[in-house]
């Protein structure tokens, strides 16, 4: 039972399902549901897609991820980033409104669970780590602002149109002329409203005595009364025939068993976009997991969660949906709401379908200004233009590859700007690992601790030198370390003896043994003996199990002070003037 329980989750959880559980994630579900049936039509409006569409890839996605999903307050269904991504891609291989569109949908969902199924079982979960976290803010930065620029058309009442901020605010400036003053009076009421109700709506219902909780959750919900309002208001004065547009007729029924194109050319087309949704989506669905499961110090698997979403986007490619993954937004409305279990996800799936047969012909009249009004609320709550300042104080590096990213995202399009992200984070990460920072180190007088000889007034002698390594080593720096060591040196003419620092190298691989074992040569051949101190033992073994210790000219020390006290010279010690702050002791190293 234990090993199908790694790959079902359910059977873990479901064992102590009580009664009391049943009702928190009923009440959770509740909530839910009412928020996601407003969402989920926008979501697919925003994908290119009928609103249906947005409804059945709520209810099977939510229902697998109930079984296979390891987090217990994830709510999964579409989001605005990934719904974005998939009109870029869909929409490169099929016209919007056809049937090929929808089929192109369908396969994107399908590839893209594919593709998460396959890194859960191989585990690589890992993967993800590789994007980071600055670059992914600086992506969903501009995301947002993306997605707000393309709904302006439908707050507007215009045509609009483009992929890329430049193009659709050219659209928007050339159609200015046509705006038409019904839409613009429920869209701006509705984004006023919706405004209002995130930020001003919990306030006043604590001043009018509801409890937080009560006045939290209930701001939560409170954006279908703007939906209510704006379709009773176009219904009662049949604005859709002064040019208001309307979702119209959307079919009451159940998710269709639907089957995506397996076509090579079609997938050849979309195995691309869909590894990058995939990656997207998967980082942004863990790091919501991640931090709601640690309030409860719950623990999130994040090599199921790829297999949890990955049935969930393939339960969406055969029943008319598009890629899906988890939703900060109503994951912490779920998480806040009491949601105990994934059976929460289950109700909200049940929810919606009942919502699918019976209260669609209640949206006939629901304007597409107040589905774009929601959609701009919700992704410019993503926005973060802080990041840029706050990676430009920190790192350049950073900065640099949040600009690039944010720039290609707005410029280029959304599958250029994570395509740099993607790139960037690995660029910057090999960068940052290949000129590791190494420290010459000296003694601090009267103590048995080593510190940075231009950061602290240390104690260091001329014929022995001790070279810090701050980082693992590795093929991409092997080579810098030698140069390091050559540099050193060659500045020393007394120097008979130098000791690497190991404290902080974990890992050593067989390209980083052969610089070791060039620099133990080289130095051998110019009379110095090279020592190691503080190895680690996974490193030591691995040192152990090649020629390097039998060939090293000097010795390998327990810790750095014994190897000062093996070394040193009594009576020539120099203090060495620090050149760079922070100077006191314990302040950086």
């Amino acid at each position: 039972m234990r090993p199908l329980a790694r790959y079902l989750p359910v059977l873990d959880w479901g064992r102590g399902y009580s009664r009391e559980t049943l009702g928190a994630d009923l009440l959770a579900a509740l909530i839910v549901t009412i928020m996601l049936v407003p969402q989920s039509l926008a979501y697919a409006l925003l994908a290119g897609l009928p609103p249906e569409a947005g409804l059945y890839a709520s209810i099977v996605p939510i229902l697998l991820y109930a079984i296979f999903g390891s987090s217990r307050s994830l709510a999964v269904g579409p989001v605005a980033v990934v719904s974005l991504m998939t009109a870029a891609a869909v929409g490169k291989v099929a016209e919007a409104g056809t049937a090929d569109y929808a089929t192109a949908a369908l396969t994107l969902a399908f590839l893209s669970g594919l593709i998460l199924v396959a890194l859960g079982l191989l585990r690589l979960g890992f993967l993800a780590n590789f994007i980071s976290h600055p670059v992914i803010a600086g992506f969903i930065t501009a995301s947002g602002l993306l997605i707000a620029a393309s709904q302006l058309r439908h707050i507007l009442g215009i045509e609009g149109g483009g992929h890329t901020l430049a193009e659709i605010l050219a659209a928007l400036a050339a159609e200015a002329g046509q705006v038409n003053l019904p839409t613009l009076t429920i869209g701006g009421a509705a984004l006023g409203a919706l405004f209002w109700m995130r930020r001003g709506l919990t306030p006043a219902l604590r001043a009018l005595g509801a409890g937080p909780r009560l006045a939290d959750i209930a701001a939560k919900a409170a954006p279908v009364l703007v939906i209510a309002g704006t379709t009773g208001v176009v219904w009662a004065f049949d604005l859709s025939a002064r040019g208001v547009a309307v979702v119209g007729a959307v079919p009451g029924s159940l998710p269709p068993f639907s089957t995506p194109g397996l076509s090579p050319e079609l997938l050849a087309q979309l195995i691309g976009p869909a590894f990058l949704i995939s990656v997207i989506g998967f980082v942004e669905s863990i790091s919501v997991a991640q931090t709601l499961a640690a309030s409860r110090r719950q623990r999130v698997d994040p090599d199921q969660e790829l297999i949890g979403l990955g049935a969930a986007n393939i339960g969406a490619g055969f029943s008319g949906g598009f890629p899906v993954t988890g939703g900060f937004s109503r994951s912490v409305v779920n998480h806040d709401a009491g949601a105990r279990t994934p059976a929460a996800g289950a109700f909200t799936a049940l929810g919606l379908a009942l919502a699918a047969l019976y209260l669609t012909p209640l949206i006939h009249h629901l304007p597409k200004a107040t589905l774009a009004a929601t959609i701009i609320v919700a992704v410019l709550n993503l926005v973060d233009l802080s990041i840029l300042r706050r990676a430009w104080r920190f790192s350049g590096a950073d900065f640099l590859a949040v600009v690039v990213t944010m720039g290609l995202t707005l410029l280029v399009g959304v599958e250029a700007g994570v395509s740099a992200g993607v790139a960037a984070s690995v660029l910057v990460h090999l960068y940052k690992t290949s000129r590791p920072h190494m420290a010459v180190v000296g003694r601090v007088p009267g103590t048995a601790h080593f510190r940075n000889v231009k950061r602290h007034r240390v104690e260091t002698q001329p014929h022995l030198l001790s070279l810090r390594v701050d980082e693992s080593l590795y093929f991409p720096n092997a080579r810098f370390l030698e140069d390091r060591v050559a540099a050193l040196v060659a500045e020393r003419p007394e120097l008979t003896d130098l000791v690497l620092v190991f404290s902080a190298v974990n890992e050593v691989d067989l390209s980083a043994l052969e610089s070791l074992e060039t620099i133990n040569t080289r130095l051998r051949e110019a009379g110095l003996r090279l020592h190691l101190s503080e190895v680690k033992g996974p490193v030591m073994d691995r040192l152990r199990r090649s020629r390097f210790c039998e060939e090293l000219t000097g010795r390998v020390f327990l810790s750095q002070g014994e190897a000062w006290e093996a070394l040193r010279a009594p009576g020539v010690c120099a203090l060495s003037e620090p050149t760079v702050g922070p100077h006191a002791v314990g302040q950086g190293r």
